[in-house]
């Protein structure tokens, strides 16, 4: 007996028939004004670093086992201290390897020109104060100097994974297809940036492993759109190039709307339920869903139209043949 397929899934139409390309103008100069944009904020008003690219502190909070520690009241007592980003965050105890909420990890801020032993001897008492009695071990401080690097390496990550997805499409398609992939990838790392910016969200190495996965998601909907491109580009040699990318996106646009929809649903979920640690991570990742998507069918696909694919002699001028008619050879 057949397994009947999932009741709302009905809600998707099978075939659509939408003209992408009809709107790629507009949709062009929408995205290079919000590029434009959004590299400017990055400088000003900047970035929100994190403790990570900021330089602070870090020190291991443990009560006896079986004791649990109230994270938020902790983190309101240092955040009281306005010493900037703070983070907290409960880990296994080192004798049991279980975490029963009496251990967590306390990063926070060192301001600039203030003693960091007072600084830290400052947060010990407001977090004794706050949850009673407690131990403190493994305090480390991290330098903007050590910072900086970790920033810079997060930054040539970023860089590496662009160039990497740059030449996997060069090789696997065609010039034009890896050029418009990479700006593709481009539009959705600065406009991730930009949304950074926009909402102060924390700029932590959490935040680069987000771009990442973006990329990598964005890389992967693309490589789709451009398989069933180029599959229609051998199947209809004298459509109009215009036509054979508007059917290509219709093709694939269900199947894109079915991942890229699960994949939210899921991220939302960690978004309020994950904490304040995986927040800014989930938001940077939903919205990375939803642009990725859309500079599949607005970025990438109309960076080939420009260029121009080589069809065996055909070219965009030749006249339209009806869909679902086979091209004669």
């Amino acid at each position: 007996m057949a397994m009947r397929g999932w009741p709302l899934i009905k809600i998707l139409p099978q075939k659509t028939n939408f003209h992408f390309v009809k709107y790629a103008k507009p949709a062009g100069i929408l995205s290079v004004i919000l590029c434009v944009a959004s590299i400017v904020a990055c400088f000003y008003p900047g970035l929100n670093m994190g403790i990570d690219f900021r330089g602070g502190a870090s020190m291991e909070v443990s009560k006896p086992a079986g004791q649990e520690i109230q994270l938020d009241r902790v983190r309101e007592a240092v955040s009281g201290l306005n010493l900037g980003d703070v983070q907290v965050q409960g880990i296994a105890r080192r004798d049991t390897n279980a975490n029963d909420g009496s251990t967590a990890i306390l990063r926070f801020q060192v301001p600039e020109g203030r003693d960091q032993t007072q600084v830290v001897r400052q947060v010990e008492g407001a977090v004794s104060q706050a949850v009673g009695q407690v131990s403190y071990s493994g305090v480390s401080v991290v330098g903007s100097k050590v910072s900086g690097e970790l920033f810079t390496s997060g930054l040539m990550a970023l860089a590496v994974a662009v160039g990497l997805m740059f030449l996997y499409v060069w090789f696997r398609f065609e010039p034009q297809f890896g050029f418009g992939a990479v700006i593709g990838l481009l539009h959705d790392v600065i406009l991730t940036f930009g949304l950074i910016v926009l909402f102060r969200l924390e700029f932590s190495l959490n935040m680069v492993a987000a771009i990442l996965t973006i990329i990598g998601y964005s890389m992967n909907d693309t490589v789709v759109v451009f398989d069933r491109l180029r599959e229609n580009l051998r199947k209809y040699k004298t459509m109009p190039l215009r036509e054979v990318i508007d059917l290509s996106l219709n093709e694939t646009l269900t199947r894109t709307i079915i991942t890229g929809g699960t994949a939210v649903m899921v991220l939302a979920a960690l978004a309020l339920f994950g904490g304040e640690a995986l927040f800014g991570f989930s938001i940077a990742l939903m919205f990375g869903i939803v642009i990725g998507t859309y500079s599949s069918i607005y970025v990438g696909a109309p960076v080939i139209l420009l260029w121009g694919v080589k069809r065996g002699g055909a070219n965009d001028e030749a006249k339209p043949i009806k869909l679902g008619m086979a091209s004669r050879p």
